[in-house]
Order: C-alpha cells, then sequence, then structure tokens
C-alpha cells in the first residue's frame, strides 16, 4: 500500500522529543524522509531507532535552533542534497518562566522570542526557496491557544505565539499565488515535558499522549492539504480549523 507521504523530505525542529519527535516517527511511518534537528544529541539518536525501526528513514542535525547561521547553513545542505524540501515543521519552543509581565527579566524574553518567533523566520528565509521547488510545499508551524487567551502570568509565551500566527498569516498570503500552502496547528494540553512543568499539579494520564495528537498533523502535510494561513487544532474527534 502506499504511504502519504511516500518520496517527502520533511524538516522538523525539536525533533527529540515530545510532539516534534511524536511528528518525526509520524511522517516517517508514512514514508517521508526526516531531517531532524534538536539540541540533544542522544536524544535525535533515539529518535533514529524509532524511525529505523519504524522502517522510515531519517536524517540527524545536531543544532541549537537559536543559531541562526546554522539554519542558513542547513538549508544550503538539504538544496545540496535533496534540491527541495517538501514539508516544514517549525515545533521547537520554550515556555519561558510564568510570571507578570512586569516581571520578565531581558534575558529571559529574548530566550522565548528568539526560540519561538525569530527562529521561525529564519527557518521561513532559508527554507521558502526550497519550499518553492516543491510541487506542494507544506509548513506547519506548532501554536497555541495562548497566542489568543492571554492568561495572566503568561505573558512572553503568549505574545510569541501570537506573533507567530501573525508571521504564518503573512507568509501565506505572500506564497497564496505560489504550490506552498503554510499553517499552524494547536496541540492543546498534551502529555509533555513542557506541559507538565507549567502545570506540575495535573495528572499527565488525563492528557493525550504526543503521539495521538501529532497525527493529526499528517493531514496537513498533504499535497491535498489546500487550506492556506489557517490556524488548525487538535482534537479527540479530529483536526478541525480554529479560525
Amino acid at each position: 500500500m502506499t504511504k502519504r507521504l511516500e518520496g517527502r523530505v520533511a524538516l522538523v525542529t525539536g525533533a527529540s522529543r515530545g510532539l516534534g519527535r511524536a511528528a518525526a516517527i509520524a511522517l516517517a511511518k508514512e514514508g517521508a524522509h526526516v531531517i531532524a534537528t534538536a539540541r540533544t544529541e542522544g536524544g535525535l539518536t533515539e529518535l533514529d531507532d524509532e524511525i529505523r525501526e519504524a522502517g522510515g528513514s531519517a536524517t540527524l542535525v545536531p543544532v541549537d535552533i537559536k543559531d541562526f547561521p546554522a539554519i542558513d547553513r542547513l538549508g544550503a545542505a538539504i538544496f545540496e542534497r535533496w534540491k527541495k524540501l517538501d514539508i516544514l515543521i517549525g515545533n521547537a519552543g520554550v515556555l519561558g518562566k510564568l510570571t507578570p509581565v512586569a516581571h520578565v527579566d531581558q534575558k529571559m524574553w529574548d530566550e522565548v522570542m528568539a526560540v519561538n518567533v525569530t527562529a521561525n523566520y529564519r527557518l521561513i528565509r532559508s527554507m521558502d526557496p526550497l519550499l518553492r521547488l516543491s510541487d506542494a510545499g507544506r509548513a506547519v508551524f506548532m501554536t497555541s491557544g495562548l497566542a489568543q487567551k492571554c492568561w495572566a502570568y503568561w505573558g512572553p509565551y503568549s505574545i510569541s505565539k501570537a506573533a507567530l500566527e501573525a508571521m504564518v498569516k503573512t507568509y501565506a498570503a505572500e506564497t497564496a499565488t505560489t504550490a506552498i500552502r503554510s499553517n499552524c496547528f494547536s496541540p492543546g494540553a498534551t502529555r509533555t515535558s513542557m506541559r507538565a512543568s507549567a502545570m506540575p499539579g495535573e495528572d499527565p494520564m488525563s492528557l493525550p499522549h504526543p503521539d495521538a495528537v501529532a497525527a493529526q498533523m499528517i493531514p496537513m502535510c498533504e499535497a491535498s492539504f489546500d487550506d492556506n494561513g489557517g490556524v488548525w487544532k487538535y482534537a479527540p474527534e479530529g483536526l478541525f480549523k480554529q479560525y
């Protein structure tokens, strides 16, 4: 049986754990060759073992997503080897510290913005030429309901996700006449280490597993997925467009 993403090349950031790891495995199972990036080489090696066990293939790229010139070098390396990029999953993200906006220190603010916003801008800048070389380039960026809800004490994270959504919608409008389609994916509360650090008293077993959530990203990566500039959300009953 033909796999849904057979022959596609996919880049996943923050792929060593959580939703990034689950997305990388899901993509590989559907036939995509996964270029997996993360800071931790050990986590990437474990991911590679899982992908191989599932019958897939991956290229591992240990890199700090805040090393912006490295993102440019990665784009050049992808062009040299594959001449295109079919799927971009901008997953890497940080929570920051939960604190009043007036108490946010500059170092923490800069860290959250660098990872959640600037790194994704650099990914778009570096990967756009490669996505244009695909017959159906698909870009999916991880957002959050906090981009709209704006809870107290979640300032840097909420602000960064609102900025990310605005950037993705802008990029979608700029590429509307091309074969590229760019959208955001909102996973909701998921059983990840980031969620546990934000909600330490919550029972993680009450939340969906990252594998179940990541599976709903796969349709957004298919050539037949034609929505552009939307925010799509995970739900137990199935993926739906939030706005």
